[in-house]
């Protein structure tokens, strides 16, 4: 083999190492209490040898360590630092930081903001409780699945008419009853995404977990279009003793004050 055939050959199996790594993350992210090997392999599409072998250089390197149960991985706080950095350096959550700040304060609960990516919604910033007792289990770089949550069914409800068929064609697989309440037929979400258009925002009635409800507005753009979406989660007796109205009202004063702060004459 010639020098610059082998440097081109080092050089592919460098690059292929690369793109193992970076998969292994990613599954990672999804298992934040850890993930055992031989199912990392199993969803990596690597055997069990390869798959010891990168998280042994992930570790080296900082970004994976061991938990209390043998043979299981997580991911460490090195990648959520390199997420906190590439979070703050997106203008969106300078804009809406402190309009989501004072809608925490004003109502007490949990509240969320997403970003739409394809097929997911992303959890890019989070607000505790500051009163209520409830906390929830979502975090930060979580993907939420579109058909169950609050804010996916915000975007779904404000992309192309077209988008609802092709997503349930394609998710089929993801598609599952997770509560009695959960939206699993065609049908029933196409009425429930009309619904969404005509009210201005959309809910997650006990369809993700039983005693927890979340109530999610859409943000538009200078474009008009959604690809942000904000929410507030409680439990659903806190829903009932304050009442939806009033705590629409409130998010519905944050969503429109960040879709403003976006150039969009949108109101809802």
């Amino acid at each position: 083999m010639s020098k610059s055939a082998e440097t081109e050959n080092k050089k592919s199996i460098s690059n292929q190492s690369l793109v193992k790594g970076l998969s292994l993350l990613e599954i990672l992210s999804n298992f934040p209490n850890g993930c055992p090997l031989a199912k990392l392999a199993e969803l990596s599409g690597l055997n069990k040898s390869t798959t010891h072998r990168m998280l042994q250089s992930l570790q080296s390197c900082g970004f994976v360590k061991p938990t209390n149960t043998m043979g299981t991985y997580r991911l460490t706080t090195k990648c959520l630092a390199i997420g906190q950095k590439t979070l703050s350096s997106l203008n969106i959550i300078n804009i809406a930081a402190p309009l989501l700040e004072e809608l925490n304060l004003e109502i007490g609960e949990t509240v969320n903001f997403s970003l739409r990516e394809n097929s997911h919604a992303i959890m890019i910033y989070k607000l505790e409780p500051t009163m209520g007792m409830m906390r929830t289990r979502s975090y930060i770089g979580q993907h939420l699945q579109l058909y169950c949550s609050a804010m996916g069914k915000i975007f779904m409800a404000y992309d192309q008419h077209d988008y609802l068929p092709l997503y349930w064609k394609n998710n089929q697989d993801k598609i599952e009853k997770l509560t009695c309440n959960t939206i699993t037929t065609l049908e029933d979400m196409r009425k429930e995404l009309t619904d969404i258009r005509a009210n201005g925002f959309a809910m997650d009635a006990e369809e993700n977990e039983l005693g927890v409800s979340c109530i999610a507005c859409p943000i538009f753009d200078i474009n008009g279009k959604v690809i942000y979406s904000v929410s507030i989660s409680l439990s659903t007796a806190r829903l009932n003793q304050i009442g939806k109205t009033a705590l629409l009202l409130s998010l519905k004063k944050t969503a429109n004050a960040i879709s403003n702060e976006l150039g969009s004459a949108v109101q809802i």
